[in-house]
């Protein structure tokens, strides 16, 4: 048991991570003891993770960050930092170290501020004389101002702090960004490490596991969610059933309002979920009195909590709808490999019958039109695209073929 054991299908990371952690642990060793700094160090301060949604970015950066924190006496007798019990490890996973600060966000950008605050957290020591970590899942959120701030941090570091950045691809981070960091390419797990991690770790039945990772193609948050939510299955079935809903104009308008409605209650669940509870824990902060009432003065900080929750609502609305759109091209994926008779087993099992009909009745030119229509989709979204205009194109072109 380690830190690197929820890794998955990443060897290659895991090793060039440990040998960087190991190193860590004696430039620390080094500088408590006024021994002489080691020459030659795998270790820098600014990594950059990057790799295909699922891989398991920011499972590789935590930990990296927990392996930075260890305090093993295992260690200190060449053993490789990254037990997974001690308080620096436990601490770190859990999200309670004070040297650890992991930043992910649930809103469309990461602004100028929040990273300004990030910026000024670097510069502290680290409490308990190791490392000061930040880690920051969503770098390709970041506005371009935001980019400019992290920048002047990352060309500068202070002594023993440690950036560790995620991003989908090199070209999501600001060219001047990257070039200064440390890279690691993170690859998609194969199905089998999927469903033996979601055995191993969280107890799920081996059928359930295997049809989940089978379906999610190497995907471990949303295949451990697929295989734990009835909720996201049932979602996922009613978008694999839209192929056959685009026979007619009428059809096609009636299935793109459905999922932009399903993505609609899925960010209304979130809302009711969260929205509530965030709102009475910041009224019971700033004083509230009987009846709700506000002190005087407060009136600026509720509104900026309700901006945040509508910017979080129209987040969660997008990732809801792109999630189907990534089923939807799973679905097309498989009809494809059907055409070509190639030997790729098939993601969407369940619906195998639809699959081999739509195979058999279009050629493979349409059906690579018809993928290409969703990312053309997919893209529009990203524009700012009125989220049911671009769906409608889509399911539209769906029907045309």
């Amino acid at each position: 048991m380690s830190v690197w054991d929820d890794l998955v299908g990443q060897e290659k990371v895991s090793a060039q991570l440990a040998a960087a952690a190991r190193d860590a642990d004696a430039l620390v060793t080094a500088a408590a003891s006024d021994a002489p700094l080691p020459e030659a160090s795998k270790m820098t301060h600014a990594w950059l993770f990057t790799g295909p949604p699922g891989s398991g970015r920011s499972t590789a950066a935590r930990a990296f960050a927990a392996a930075l924190q260890c305090v093993s006496p295992d260690r200190a007798l060449g053993g490789v930092p990254g037990c997974g019990f001690c308080d620096g490890c436990h601490t770190a996973l859990v999200g309670t170290h004070a040297d650890v600060e992991v930043v992910r966000t649930d809103l469309l950008s990461i602004g100028v501020k929040e990273t300004r605050d990030l910026v000024r957290r670097c510069q502290l020591s680290p409490a308990g004389g190791r490392w000061q970590v930040i880690v920051l899942e969503d770098a390709d959120r970041l506005t371009e101002g935001a980019g400019n701030v992290l920048l002047k941090a990352v060309e500068e570091p202070a002594p023993r702090t440690v950036w560790l950045l995620c991003a989908p691809s090199l070209e999501d981070v600001l060219p001047t960004i990257r070039s200064r960091c440390r890279h690691l390419t993170l690859r998609t797990p194969s199905v089998d490490a999927v469903a033996d991690v979601l055995v191993r770790r969280d107890g799920i039945e081996p059928d359930v596991a295997a049809a989940a990772a089978r379906a999610t193609q190497g995907h471990i948050g949303r295949a451990r969610r697929l295989a734990t939510d009835e909720r996201a299955r049932e979602r996922r079935a009613a978008v694999l059933k839209v192929p056959l809903r685009v026979g007619d104009i009428g059809g096609c308008l009636k299935a793109a309002q459905e999922l932009i409605d399903a993505a609609a209650e899925d960010a209304r669940q979130v809302a009711e979920e969260v929205d509530a509870k965030e709102t009475e824990d910041l009224k019971a902060a700033l004083g509230a009195g009987q009846g709700g009432r506000m002190p005087r003065g407060t009136a600026g900080v509720m509104k900026e909590l309700e901006d945040r929750q509508k910017r979080r609502k129209t987040r969660t609305q997008r990732d809801s709808l792109d999630l189907a759109l990534v089923d939807l091209t799973g679905f097309y994926r498989d009809v494809l490999a059907l055409q070509l008779g190639s030997r790729v087993a098939l993601a969407n099992t369940e619906v195998q019958d639809a699959v081999e009909r739509i195979a058999r009745s279009t050629s493979p030119e349409s059906t690579l039109r018809r993928i290409e229509a969703i990312v053309a989709c997919r893209e529009a979204l990203d524009s700012n695209v009125a989220p049911l205009l671009a769906v409608e194109a889509m399911t539209v072109a769906l029907r045309a073929g």
